[in-house]
C-alpha cells in the first residue's frame, strides 16, 4: 500500500522549495534503496523509520526496504480554477488521485517574492483553494443528479447514492467541505464513488521565515488549523546537505527534533490512519504499510495478494521483544512469539512472519 500526498497551494507560497527538498531527501538515499522519481513532479520518498537497521543488524541482512510516500506536485492553484483558470482542470485532476491533500500555506514575508494578493493573508488564502475544491465538487454532484434524472428507474444502491448526494450538496453550497459533513459509516462507504476532491484529508504546511521558526509560540497563535506543522522550505533544502549529527545541531537552534519533512510524512500517517508492520528476514528487512484495525489476513494480502486467501496464521512479537532476545530463535524459544488467526488485529511496529498454504 503506497501513501500518495499532492502538494498544492497559491502561487509563490514555497511549494515547488518544498518539493525540491523532497527530491533531494530521495537523491540522498538512492545509495541505499531503490527508489526512483516517476515522473518530473512526483517523488518517491522513504517513510523514517529507526526499526529498520536494527532489525537488519539482527538477521543479518543488507538489504532494508521502508514504506514509501509518494509525494505529487500539483500546478499551482489560482482563483477560478474550478472553471478552468490557470491549470484548473491539471490541477483538479491530480487531486483526485491523490489519498491526502497538503495544503502549503504562506505565513513568510519577504518583499522580494511576490503575493498574489498582494499580503500575506493565511486564512485567506486557505478559503481561496477550499472554495475552489468546493467548487469543483458541487460541479460534481450536478454531474450525478443529472444521471440520477436521466433514468427513470432506481436500484436501492443509485437511490442511497441519490439522498447522498442531496445531503453532501447542501453542505458544500454552505461551504462545508465534504470532510467535515456528518456521514454515518455506510455514507462513507457510498460517498467513495462520487470521487470527490473536498473528502480528502488535508494537513496545512506552513511555510515561515527564519524568525518566525525562532518564535515558536507567535508562530503558532497565526495558525488556527488543528492538523497543521510549520516548516521552513528554504531550511529543509540546506539541512540536507549536513550530516546527521550536524542536521541535530542545526535543528536545535530553532528547538526542532526533527526536519519539516519527517514530521510531514509522519502527520500524513496520522491524518490517514495508518500504521507500520516490520518483516525480518535473511533476505530483506521491510516496513509495509495497512490501514489501522487491519487483520492479519488483510495485512498479508498487502505483502501479496495470493497470501490473504491462503493465510494460515501469523508469527507476532512486538519490536522491543524481538530486538531484547535478538531474533526469531530466541524468541521462539522463550515463547515470547505469538502464533495468531484471521481474526487477529496487527498493531504498529510488530515483527510479522506469515504462514501461507500452498498456493
Amino acid at each position: 500500500m503506497n501513501l500518495s500526498i499532492g502538494i498544492v497551494g497559491l502561487p509563490n507560497v514555497g511549494k515547488s522549495t518544498l518539493f525540491n527538498a523532497l527530491l533531494k531527501k530521495q537523491i540522498a538515499n538512492v545509495a541505499n534503496y531503490p527508489f526512483c522519481t516517476i515522473e518530473p513532479n512526483v517523488g518517491v520518498v522513504e517513510v523514517p523509520d529507526d526499526r529498520l537497521p536494527v532489525l537488519a543488524k539482527i538477521v543479518n541482512t543488507e538489504k532494508i526496504v521502508p514504506a514509501v510516500v509518494e509525494f505529487y506536485d500539483i500546478a499551482g492553484l489560482v482563483r477560478g480554477a474550478s472553471q478552468g483558470e490557470g491549470l484548473g482542470n491539471k490541477f483538479l485532476s491530480h487531486i483526485r488521485e491523490v489519498a491526502a491533500i497538503v495544503h502549503v500555506v504562506r505565513l513568510f514575508a519577504d518583499g522580494n517574492v511576490a503575493h498574489v494578493s498582494s499580503k500575506i493573508d493565511p486564512q485567506t488564502d486557505i478559503q481561496t483553494v477550499e472554495t475552489e475544491l468546493i467548487l469543483a465538487d458541487l460541479e460534481t454532484i450536478t454531474k450525478s443528479k443529472i444521471k440520477d434524472q436521466r433514468s427513470k428507474l432506481q436500484s436501492k444502491d443509485q437511490k442511497e447514492i441519490s439522498d447522498l448526494v442531496d445531503k453532501i450538496g447542501k453542505g458544500l453550497n454552505k461551504g462545508i467541505p465534504a470532510r467535515h459533513i456528518n456521514l454515518t459509516d455506510e455514507e462513507k462507504v457510498i460517498v467513495k464513488q462520487l470521487n470527490l476532491l473536498t473528502i480528502k484529508p488535508v494537513i496545512y504546511a506552513f511555510n515561515v521565515s527564519d524568525d518566525q521558526l525562532n518564535q515558536p509560540e507567535e508562530t503558532k497563535k497565526k495558525i488556527k488549523q488543528t492538523t497543521s506543522l510549520y516548516l521552513n522550505a528554504k531550511l529543509e533544502n540546506e539541512v540536507l546537505a549536513l550530516s546527521p549529527t550536524e542536521q541535530k545541531t542545526y535543528l536545535n537552534q530553532y528547538q526542532l527534533t526533527d526536519t519539516g519533512l519527517n514530521r510531514l510524512i509522519q502527520k500524513s500517517y496520522s491524518v490517514l490512519d495508518l500504521i507500520s508492520f516490520l518483516t525480518a528476514g535473511v533476505k530483506e528487512v521491510r516496513a509495509w504499510t495497512i490501514k489501522r484495525g487491519m487483520l492479519a489476513p488483510q495485512a498479508a494480502g498487502v505483502i501479496h495478494s495470493d497470501f490473504e486467501k491462503h493465510f494460515i496464521k501469523a508469527d507476532v512479537i512486538p519490536f522491543p521483544q524481538f530486538v531484547e532476545v535478538n531474533g526469531w530463535l530466541k524468541a521462539r524459544e522463550l515463547g515470547k512469539v505469538q502464533s495468531v488467526g484471521r481474526d487477529y488485529v496487527i498493531k504498529d511496529g510488530e515483527v510479522v512472519e506469515f504462514k501461507i498454504g500452498a498456493t
